[in-house]
């Protein structure tokens, strides 16, 4: 792999846990190359409730209705409750009281990608709903998640009071689903290589090495 050739595409949604351990995973990969190469990382959208109401809905509704029972959930709580502790990631599912439709929120990512502030943008809509609770269909609450990305809070509040950006995120949302998208997160590397579910680093490690081979890497997804 030469100097400057790393690109990642990461297909997420904001209310998805395995997403934000995902995003540490391979960040904790890319330490591996040492600075050898600066990755360019874009963030592309994929609505998990695409008919979700405007407003949300109650988080205790949704999971009942998504896992059968609110029991089904705690199992697998536990799990990303464990993979959450080994990245770092406090996750504060108690907190969180609504399911948001984050159509609002990939705009937000889509217009941080203007402003060159997109990651962190990405970084800080996880952390203020996972571990905070904040209701990211809101537009008060996303201005907010943006001041402290370092995007100014008020130019992204009339934003989002606008359309700007909709049929754009709708257009990448569609390119996910040509590529067969069905979960989240899913990681394109070089346009080639695929990384399906939140893989250990290693795997993406191993897909950096052999960037010009295309293939499918692992599987799975959130």
């Amino acid at each position: 792999m030469t100097a400057g050739t790393l690109t990642i595409e990461i297909y997420s949604d904001v209310v998805c846990p395995w997403c934000y351990v995902g995003k540490r995973r391979l960040e904790r990969a890319l330490t591996e190359l040492k600075g050898t190469v600066q990755p360019k990382i874009t963030w592309r959208p994929f609505q998990l409730n695409p008919t979700m109401p405007k407003e949300g809905m109650d988080r205790t509704t949704y999971l009942k209705a998504k896992f059968g029972s609110l029991d089904a959930f705690r199992q697998m709580e536990k799990h990303l409750l464990a993979a959450g502790a080994a990245e770092r990631i406090p996750f504060a599912f108690e907190q969180v009281t609504r399911t948001a439709n984050t159509l609002l929120a990939h705009r937000l990512i889509w217009y941080a990608e203007q402003q060159g502030r997109q990651h962190a943008t990405v970084e800080s809509l996880f952390r203020g709903y996972f571990t905070e609770g904040g209701d990211i269909g809101s537009v008060p609450v996303l201005s907010q998640l943006a001041d402290r990305a370092d995007l100014d809070a008020a130019s992204v509040e009339s934003f989002l009071h606008t359309q700007d950006g909709e049929a754009e995120v709708k257009a990448e949302e569609a390119a996910g689903h040509r590529l067969g998208i069905r979960g989240v997160p899913y990681f394109v590397i070089n346009g080639s290589i695929v990384i399906s579910g939140a893989q250990p680093p290693d795997i993406f490690v191993s897909a950096f090495q052999r960037v010009e081979r295309p293939g499918i890497v692992g599987e799975g997804g959130a």
